[in-house]
């Protein structure tokens, strides 16, 4: 009898066609304080609930709210569990999110899914853009290096953010361009840090500076390269001016390399081989003059002979 059951079952499954999330619409603008309806249709009601998550560049997917099948009473989850500005609207076949006076957070990615049985399926995404909110104040400033920097120093690149109104997380990453590189690489990554951060209302609008430093110890040579800072916050990516990292070699280095060191070593070697030698073949030819019976020229040349074959030995 239980197997059976089983078998019915399964064949129940297998008849019932998938059900298919629909988000109609790929972009949605409004205006910032304006509410805006963001909409999911689903094929058939077999799903056991429904959800809306939120992503925004650079982070996972965050779980706005859920909905039973059978409820209308929605479940908020994480930093949206007190913001009722979140709201479903929900019937057989659609279940459209409304959220009510928009803010520059807000910008970002909705995802309608439903859970059909041990399935979770998703729609394919609404991106919600706030035109007006580029008056917003957000701005990336990076410092240049303030002394010139030689291997086996130590330096701190420093990154500012300056954010206006749009708080809470974001993601901070530290990139490196070579010139010998095609493509700037990722070195480093902040995730979800705002630890960082000194918020303040002084002007009016709640504000936020974020000061993040990358340390460099030991310098080297492979080092150089232009650093850029780069901040996912609020629906949106921005880049630092960059700061070059450019390493110079010490001046005794450059003034006196091992090679030309060896190269003058050598020339005043040479040369003080080539004085002594005139000398002690002017004063033989003195001699000969004076005193006759002590030889002949070839012997001052034989001499000159043994003498640079021991200086040089």
């Amino acid at each position: 009898m239980l197997r059976f059951c089983l078998l019915v079952l399964f064949l129940f499954r297998k008849s019932v066609s998938p059900v298919v999330v629909v988000q109609p619409n790929v972009l949605v603008t409004s205006s910032p304080g304006k509410s805006v309806t963001l909409r999911c249709s689903i094929s058939h009601s077999t799903a056991n609930y429904f959800s809306w998550f939120k992503q925004v560049p650079g982070q996972a997917p965050k779980c706005i709210l859920t909905v039973y099948a059978h409820s209308s009473q929605a479940t908020r989850y994480g930093e949206f569990i007190n913001d009722t500005r979140f709201e479903v609207s929900k019937n057989i076949s659609s279940l459209n999110l409304i959220i009510s006076k928009t803010k520059p957070s807000d910008v970002g990615t909705y995802y309608c899914g439903v859970r059909d049985y041990d399935l979770l399926l998703f729609g394919n995404g609404t991106f919600l853009d706030l035109k007006g909110s580029e008056s917003i104040s957000r701005s990336v400033v990076q410092q240049p290096v303030s002394a010139p920097v030689r291997p086996g120093d130590n330096a701190t690149l420093q990154c500012t953010i300056h954010m206006e109104t749009c708080a809470g997380d974001h993601s901070v990453y530290w990139f490196r361009h070579d010139s010998e590189e095609s493509l700037p690489g990722i070195i480093y990554t902040y995730e979800n840090r705002s630890d960082h951060c000194e918020r303040s209302s002084v002007t009016g609008a709640p504000t936020q500076n974020c000061v993040y430093n990358l340390p460099k110890r030991n310098i080297s040579p492979s080092d150089a390269g232009t650093y850029y800072c780069a901040v996912a916050t609020c629906g949106e990516i921005l880049f630092g001016n960059g700061t070059l990292l450019d390493i110079s070699e010490s001046t005794a280095q450059s003034t006196f390399p091992p090679s030309v060191c060896a190269l003058l070593v050598s020339n005043a070697m040479c040369f003080i081989v080539i004085t002594v030698l005139i000398c002690i073949m002017k004063r033989s030819f003195q001699s000969k003059l004076e005193h006759p019976h002590l030889g002949t020229i070839s012997n001052i040349f034989i001499s000159c002979k043994t003498l640079i074959k021991v200086t040089v030995e």
